[in-house]
């Protein structure tokens, strides 16, 4: 135990701590969790060849790592493994040892892993210090972030259950354009569901799709928040219209567009 509680504490460090060298190692993670989502979007048609399951075997090792590393550091174990990036790393690790039998299509799930890391307090500390841009915009971008990780999840899902069961949805590429045209509510109709499971599932992304979309697309353009520093106790986020400060009541001159 002598030995061990330097190295955990060493692990804790890269993933918890402070220093320059874990907001290195943060940033590290998250290039690799967006270079494979690319990879996995990139290669959910091809077929299946020994170079592709030797880059899922490495990626998989990879993942397995950074997992069995997160939960030897976590103080509560349990609790750590019912959480929502964990469940779905177990899940994308179950598509990857499956994926000589299933195929590629379920690996795009991977997408998810994006939106855990970009919500990690840690790297959340670490955009904020390094990045003056992710400063004045934060609640832009992660609303941006959450968009773009919900459309792809939606595309996945249509793609993994009705992806060369339906005509025209031959690729994740006609997935995302059917999944686009029906969140938008565009409804070119040049691809349509005919099967009765197809049917279902489009009833479902424009019942529950269109309402999170609309809303992730207006947090957007039009937070509900603004930014403005209490002089009194220092709260930085109102509502778009506050005139006094809700937590301690002191007058606020919020500027706005047209105030002169």
């Amino acid at each position: 135990m002598a030995e061990e509680r330097p190295l955990r504490d060493r692990v804790r460090l890269l993933y918890e701590g402070r220093s320059k060298r874990a907001s290195r190692f943060r940033y590290g993670l998250l290039v690799f969790d967006l270079v494979t989502i690319v990879f996995f979007l990139a290669t959910a048609t091809m077929p299946m060849t020994r170079e592709l399951l030797m880059a899922d075997a490495v990626i998989g090792g990879l993942i397995a790592l950074d997992l069995v590393l997160r939960f030897w550091i976590a103080e509560r174990k349990l609790r750590f493994l019912r959480r929502f990036y964990v469940i779905v790393d177990v899940v994308v690790l179950a598509a990857l040892v499956m994926a000589p039998f299933i195929g590629q299509g379920l690996v795009v799930l991977r997408v998810l892993r994006a939106l855990r890391l970009v919500h990690s307090y840690h790297l959340m500390r670490d955009l904020r210090r390094d990045w003056l841009l992710f400063r004045r915009h934060e609640d832009t971008l992660i609303a941006a972030l959450n968009l773009l990780v919900f459309i792809f999840a939606m595309t996945a899902l249509v793609f993994v259950l009705r992806g060369g069961e339906e005509p025209g949805i031959g690729s994740y590429v006609d997935a995302l354009y059917f999944t686009v045209a029906t969140l938008t509510t565009t409804g070119f109709g040049d691809i349509t569901m005919t099967t009765p499971a197809g049917r279902l599932l489009s009833v479902g992304i424009m019942v529950v799709g269109v309402g999170l979309f609309l809303q992730l697309v207006r947090a957007i353009f039009s937070p509900a928040k603004v930014k403005h520093t209490c002089s009194n106790c220092g709260l930085t986020k109102h509502d778009t219209d506050a005139i006094h400060c809700k937590h301690c009541g002191e007058d606020l001159k919020i500027e706005t567009e047209g105030a002169t």
